[in-house]
């Protein structure tokens, strides 16, 4: 991928890029040639992205650090970074939560909580960025659903509720946003190997069942996610909006 430089000139903003599949696709995002405005709310995890980037020298990065559950605060933090960057022409809404049980031991207050971080916060990052891509005529928004949606998964209500609600605005955004040069897109990953993973009581179990369903016989890597991002995110995808791209080796196929 470093080979690669369409996404030079461009300033991409994204949330939760510091864990999970975040930090490896952000190094590749900048070796595309863009600058990344990575936020994550853990401070080590944002740090230990800095030193990463400093150590494969790759292009820019502006960390911060924001609680996304806070959406006064998180608008604040953003508006700080618009200062420093000038504009966001690409939007990754991927930080999530995904408190793990069943529904019924859920209330109210922790389906609210989910859907704060996990869609709240992705409108006020859009709004954020908004004014200065219509003025542009231009603009990715990229929003990160999940193979959760597909019903195999029992007690992740909240969170599979909230990917669900990603792929409406999708929609929504896409049919509002194209008119002023902006295309809006979600990208639902299959079962990859991450932090994520831990939430199963049987990790080696739930690969092989994980292998068993996808017609890819392999684990999910990062480059499988990051390729479809920068793809999103390029020139070349200026005709494709409102879609949703599952990356899942095959398990769901729609």
């Amino acid at each position: 991928m470093a080979a690669l430089r369409d996404l030079d000139g461009r300033t991409v903003l994204y949330t939760g890029a510091a864990g999970g599949l975040g930090l490896q696709t952000t190094l590749a995002l900048m070796a595309r040639g863009a600058t990344v405005v990575a936020v994550d709310n853990d401070p080590a995890k944002a740090a230990a992205l800095e030193a990463e980037a400093a150590r494969v020298g790759a292009g820019r990065l502006v960390v911060s650090t924001a609680d996304l559950s806070d959406l006064a605060g998180f608008r604040t933090v953003l508006d700080d970074l618009l200062g420093q960057v000038g504009a966001f022409d690409v939007v990754i809404n991927n930080a999530a939560i995904y408190p793990s049980r069943p529904f019924e031991d859920y209330s109210i207050e922790d389906h609210q909580a989910v859907q704060r971080v996990n869609v709240d916060a992705a409108v006020v990052a859009v709004q954020a960025a908004l004014p200065a891509m219509r003025e542009r005529g231009f603009g990715r928004i990229i929003n990160i659903s999940s193979i959760t949606l597909s019903g195999e998964w029992a007690n992740l209500s909240p969170y599979v509720a909230s990917k669900g609600a990603l792929v409406g605005l999708t929609r929504a955004w896409a049919r509002e946003f194209g008119p002023h040069g902006i295309t809006v897109n979600a990208i639902a990953p299959g079962a990859f190997p991450t932090d994520a993973e831990k939430i199963h009581p049987d990790p080696d179990g739930y690969a092989r069942h994980v292998l068993d369903r996808q017609a890819v016989k392999r684990r999910g890597h990062v480059g499988d996610i990051a390729h479809a991002i920068a793809f999103f995110a390029a020139d070349e995808a200026g005709f494709i909006t409102g879609q949703t791209l599952h990356v899942n080796g095959g398990w769901v196929m729609s």
